[in-house]
């Protein structure tokens, strides 16, 4: 037999093949922006992808991650139990230049339209009320700090042990507020543990009427933030941050046939590519080089 015959049927064994396949070089990890970054496999807990993940950093408006998890984690927890926005909420929006579900003063929502409130558009006088509402203290002062002693409970029994909150809704007055991308992973993790969370993350947009001071029916509609929502094949959530100290930062989730992963990019300039990059990476995709981002509206809120 001829060396030219030979090396045909070698191509067809299938021992060859095997051999080939085994050796066959693995993508290659994605080059992104963000300073910290994470993806974990949430059935096993593996970690897929990994760039400074165990670093603490700021965190920003991913707190609301726990402050909503802690409201839907209380015993009993009445998702239509009435809140009048106080003055105060709007007050502090407007003293921090924080982003805002413009909650109108003397309006009444449900604790579920806070929550969409306080995770589709960021609002900060939403969590302000989520957190005035859940502590327990004789002043708004002493039920928020309250408020934030619970999520730094929760974060204990979760057993993330390079996460602080110092408040509930990453406005940090004293930059002791921070995590690093695999806690913030393992904290999503648990809150989409929730059905109600799950569904408040994946929605883009949401419309809530709430009886109105004057006595009428205001409607507020909020967009979700995050972009890359509706954007990137499979995405589930989950929620924005930013800030001068942490930068942009996102939380998301996806879902392609059985297998879901959870990540974090943290200090991101090109937060939602980097996320699309890694989660190409989870999936063995290359959805993020076709990928155009979902469009907010013009008067939206950012975060």
């Amino acid at each position: 037999m001829g060396a030219l015959t030979i090396g045909a049927v070698l191509a067809l064994s299938p021992l060859a093949s095997t051999a080939q396949a085994a050796t066959a070089p693995s993508p290659a990890a994605p080059s992104v922006s963000a300073t910290g970054a994470v993806l974990l496999d949430e059935a096993s807990g593996a970690t897929v992808f990994a760039k400074t993940a165990d670093t603490r950093r700021q965190m920003a408006s991913t707190t609301k991650i726990m402050t909503a998890a802690v409201v839907l984690g209380v015993r009993g927890v009445d998702l239509d139990r009435q809140v009048t926005v106080k003055q105060t909420y709007r007050d502090y929006v407007a003293a921090q230049g924080a982003s805002t579900a413009d909650l109108r003063t003397g309006d009444v929502l449900t604790v579920r339209q806070l929550l969409y409130a306080t995770m589709l558009p960021s609002g900060c006088d939403a969590a302000y009320a989520l957190a005035d509402t859940f502590g327990t203290g004789t002043t708004v002062a002493a039920r928020t700090a309250s408020f934030i002693a619970m999520m730094n409970k929760e974060a204990a029994a979760l057993g993330l042990k390079d996460t602080e909150f110092d408040s509930f809704d990453g406005i940090s007055p004293g930059g002791d507020n921070y995590s690093t991308p695999r806690d913030l992973a393992k904290m999503a993790e648990h809150a989409m543990e929730n059905a109600d969370f799950r569904t408040i993350v994946k929605t883009a947009q949401y419309t809530a009427s709430a009886p109105a001071a004057n006595g009428g029916v205001r409607t507020y509609t909020w967009f979700n933030t995050n972009e890359l929502l509706g954007s990137y094949q499979g995405v589930i959530g989950i929620k924005t941050g930013s800030g001068t100290a942490a930068g942009l930062c996102l939380v998301f989730a996806a879902t392609r046939g059985d297998k879901t992963v959870v990540g974090v990019v943290l200090n991101s300039p090109d937060r939602f590519t980097d996320a699309a990059k890694i989660l190409d990476y989870g999936f063995g995709s290359s959805t993020a080089k076709t990928m155009r981002l979902r469009t907010l509206p013009a008067h939206a809120q950012r975060d």
